[in-house]
């Protein structure tokens, strides 16, 4: 297993800006982050794989950014324009492992 740790939630207000980061302890292939909102599914919101190619939710396209550093093994996600509905746990994935989640609350 790989562990992963997430960083950088927190509170903003619509409009805002925030970067989560995503330090992974050991091998890494395609990456992603993933949110779940209360009472709703959890749900994919972007991935790069080990060439760096990206792919994006519909909701955040054009907002987020994802990005990786596989020199250091860490994954970025930048998240401007923040939205209410963006509000939930946002979590790292590498196939097979998940992170503990961050929380992000856009009011």
């Amino acid at each position: 297993h790989v562990q992963l740790v997430e960083s950088g939630g927190g509170s903003v207000q619509a409009g805002g800006s925030l970067r989560l980061s995503c330090v992974a302890f050991g091998d890494t292939y395609t990456m992603a982050w993933f949110r779940q909102a209360p009472g709703k599914e959890r749900e994919g919101v972007a991935s790069a794989d080990s060439e760096r190619r990206t792919s994006y939710a519909d909701s955040v396209k054009g907002r987020f950014t994802i990005s990786r550093d596989n020199a250091k093994n860490t994954l970025y996600l930048q998240m401007n324009s923040l939205e209410p509905e963006d509000t939930a746990l946002y979590y790292c994935a590498n196939p097979g492992d998940w992170g503990q989640g961050t929380q992000v609350t856009v009011s």
